[in-house]
């Protein structure tokens, strides 16, 4: 049963962090960082983010940013899901190298 609450509220917070990242990343041209999986823990206190950033090259600059800002992407997430959810969890992002890790492979399968 909880295993359910905690994949509805990633679904919700993944729907809403993409969101906020997308308003932000207009202003920077060239770049797009999308939300690739979220997990949160159990007691629904943690929250860990994948980002996936293209072009990777600035994937550990735009991490570093979001770990800056971290507190104001909280404060946002929070007034957009604060009618869903009583404690807002602490965010912690990563950076998601799945693709660029499926295009090494393909690259060696190819050579």
């Amino acid at each position: 049963m909880q295993e359910t609450r905690q994949n509805r509220i990633a679904r919700l917070l993944q729907k809403e962090l993409a969101e906020i990242f997308q308003s932000q990343t207009r202003m920077m041209r060239g770049v797009m960082v999308s939300v690739t999986r979220v997990r949160i823990s159990p007691d629904l206190s943690i929250c860990t983010a994948y980002l996936s950033v293209f072009p990777s090259e600035k994937a550990e600059e735009i991490l570093e940013n979001v770990n800056k800002n971290n507190k104001t992407i909280r404060y946002e997430l929070g007034t957009r899901v604060r009618n869903q959810l009583r404690i807002i969890p602490e965010l912690r992002f990563f950076v998601d190298d799945s693709l660029d890790y499926i295009e090494h492979i393909d690259e060696l399968l190819r050579s």
